[in-house]
This record gives C-alpha cells, structure tokens and sequence, in this order.
C-alpha cells in the first residue's frame, strides 16, 4: 500500500513537471536588429537546459528544433518557442512567421494574425497513412499470434497540412507523397545525426558477416520487431541483437519472451546510448540492420545505423534513400526479410566492404548537423525571405 502511494507521489510529480514544460514560453532575442517575429512550436527541452548542460542526442528532434530558432535568430528575428504539446498558448504580439510540427498548429495558427505565413515541419508520414498502416501490422500480429496490441506510434488526427501556407519535411519521396493530395509546396530538410563515427577499420566481414541488428525506439509493431524476431527465431544459423527501449512496452516483451530472453541466436540489450562504448562495439560486429518498419518520416534509427558502418535492410515506409547500399524490402513478410538476410549475408567479402564502406559514406554525405543547418538556412533565407544566394 505504501509503494502504490509512492509510485502515485512520483507520477503526479512527473505529470506536473510535464505539464509546467509544456506551458512555458522561451524567448530569444537576435544579436542584430530585430527584423520581426517567429513562433516555433516545437521541442522546448534544449531552450531550457541549465547552463554548460549538452543537447540530448536521444533523438534528432533536439538539436533541429535548436537549430531551426537559431537560423531565424541568425536572420534577425526575434523567436519565441513552445513545446508542440502547448495548445493553450495565446499570442501577445504580432508573427511573421509560425513554424510548427503537425501537433496543434491549426489551433495555434487560428489565433495568429491573418498574414503570418505558417509552415508545416513534417517529421512523420500523413497520420492517415501511418495509422492504417500501423492497425495493419497490429491485426496482422494478432492473426499471427493471438494477441492484440497497442501502438505507441498512432499519430494525433490533424489539418497541419491544410492549414499550413507551406512546409518542411525530413523524409524522402514516400513520406513527401502522402501529403501530396493537399497539393502545398514541400521543402526537403535532410534529418540530422546526433554521432558522427569514423571510419572503422576493425571491422572483420568475414566474422561478422550473420551478425544483424535491430535498433529503434518504441513502437515495435509498427518498426517490424516481431517479425524480425520471428524471421530470426527460425535461422539459427543468424545472429541477431535487439536494441531498443523494451520496458516501454511489457505487454509486447511478454508476448516475445521466448524469442527475446530464450533464443540462443537473439540477444537482447535494450534500450543503448548511440555514443557509447557498446553501441560501437555491436557496430563493430555487426554486418546489417533489419528495419521493416510500416511509416516513418526520415528513419533517423537507420540513418545512425548508416553512419555506424552497417548495411540496411528496409522497407520502403523507412523513408531513407541509401543510394547503393543496402536491400529495400519488396514487401514486408518474414520470408522476405530471411530472404533478405540470406542473400545478403552470401555476398563475396569483398562485395560487403564494399557496401559497409558505402552506407557509411552515403550517410555521411547526406546526412550530418552541418547538412541539416546549411539545409534549413537556405530554405529561410531563399524560400521565406526571397533572398538570392550568393
């Protein structure tokens, strides 16, 4: 009984912290004369570190929303940031410009002045999609295995898209294309990578060339674990490693405990910091990544994968271009992902250092901080402001 009213104590306190970070705006004032305003709705937690204190690299969404108050910042524009969960918020002054992700931007946008210019920053694919896609894996699941789960990854029904003038997006064509109906001018943003490693030439293909990995955040239906785990399960012969947040969801480790904790060829390690001595360790001993992940807006999982010299195996929905490199899955069923595996694990050694040596490369050419902010600059500077390059 007193536990239950502990855990009760600590909740209420998570709860309020949550909601005070949510309710509070950040201003920032350029070091230049002021030429407007700008509200960003978006992550709040970098613009309220304490001093000396490192942007989190637990997800790329951090650094970007930083950055993307600094390049107006940079142009003279005073900036005011809330966090995408403020729905409350009311304007005191007059915007230029309102930049926010999909979450409450028709409500905040109705209570702006009627000529600022509102842009969409589009960090999913269109809920209508992802979500259809995601109760598709979830009943595919339980016709597979009798259980009905949840999906951390459902996205919150919104008009972002239409109510928007313009907007940004961290995917490629397929997540552009589910917008495409609304018939707005999208602008591609390369997503970030919060490590950059280097070339590592430790890696032996020949001892780790069965070594896979599965890396990602919650939402495990929805990014294929099960059916990796079950892809896995029935090539012993395969080694696989399991990274990702898995006390976030119990129900679905106790429907995969047997292929989780059980399975000689599966290793479990949870939740790891890509920073890390043991996420370059696995790096290091791993020949590819198995994504099939049913909706994504940019895949940054992959993306750091990439960086970390391992080749990817992902479904179209993952939302990255891997140029030479890697498999694309034709479809997402367990005989395609073994057959994937297989076929890609018989390649000559030097075919497979080859395609190490390019998912690195493509990921490095393509998506880094310096990319990312030279991305977003242009497009604030060319697109918003009208300004020639050069």
């Amino acid at each position: 009984m007193l536990l239950h009213k502990l855990n009760q104590k600590i909740c209420r306190r998570l709860c309020q912290r949550d909601r005070s970070i949510h309710s509070k705006v950040v201003a920032l004032q350029p070091d230049s004369k002021l030429r407007g305003n700008v509200l960003l709705s978006f992550i709040i937690d970098p613009f309220l570190r304490k001093s000396g204190e490192l942007i989190s690299h637990d997800h790329t969404h951090d650094w970007e929303s930083s950055q993307m108050a600094q390049t107006f910042l940079d142009r003279g524009y005073a900036v005011d940031v809330i966090s995408y969960h403020n729905n409350h918020f009311r304007p005191q002054k007059k915007y230029d410009f309102f930049v926010s992700a999909r979450t409450n931007l028709e409500h905040i946008a109705a209570r702006l002045n009627s000529d600022c210019i509102k842009i969409a920053h589009l960090d999913t694919a269109h809920w209508l999609f992802n979500n259809q896609a995601a109760y598709t894996r979830l009943l595919e699941l339980q016709q597979r295995r009798g259980a009905a789960l949840t999906n951390a990854k459902m996205i919150v029904q919104n008009m972002a898209i239409e109510q928007a003038d313009l907007a940004t997006i961290l995917g490629n064509q397929f997540t552009i294309d589910t917008y495409g109906y609304a018939d707005k001018e999208i602008y591609r943003i390369p997503i970030s990578a919060p490590v950059l490693y280097p070339w590592n030439d430790e890696k032996k293909i020949e001892q780790c060339r069965n070594n896979y990995l599965w890396f990602g955040s919650s939402g495990f239906v929805h990014k294929g674990l099960d059916l990796v785990l079950e892809a896995f399960a029935a090539m012993p012969e395969y080694r696989l490693t399991v990274c990702g947040p898995l006390e976030e969801e119990k129900a679905f480790a106790r429907v995969y405990h047997q292929e989780l904790f059980e399975t000689p060829n599966i290793e479990t390690v949870g939740w790891i910091d890509v920073n890390g001595s043991r996420f370059r360790e696995i790096a290091r001993n791993t020949l590819g990544l198995v994504y099939p992940t049913c909706s994504e807006g940019g895949g940054g999982s992959a993306i750091t994968c990439m960086h970390a010299g391992i080749i990817p195996i992902l479904s179209l929905q993952a939302s990255v271009d891997t140029g030479s490199s890697g498999i694309i899955l034709e479809n997402c069923t367990i005989p395609i992902i073994q057959k994937a595996v297989q076929e890609l694990s018989s390649q000559p050694p030097a075919r497979l250092e080859k395609q190490v040596r390019l998912a690195w490369e493509t990921a490095r050419n393509n998506h880094t901080r310096e990319l990312f902010a030279a991305e977003y600059n242009k497009f604030v500077s060319q697109i918003l402001l009208g300004e020639t390059s050069g």
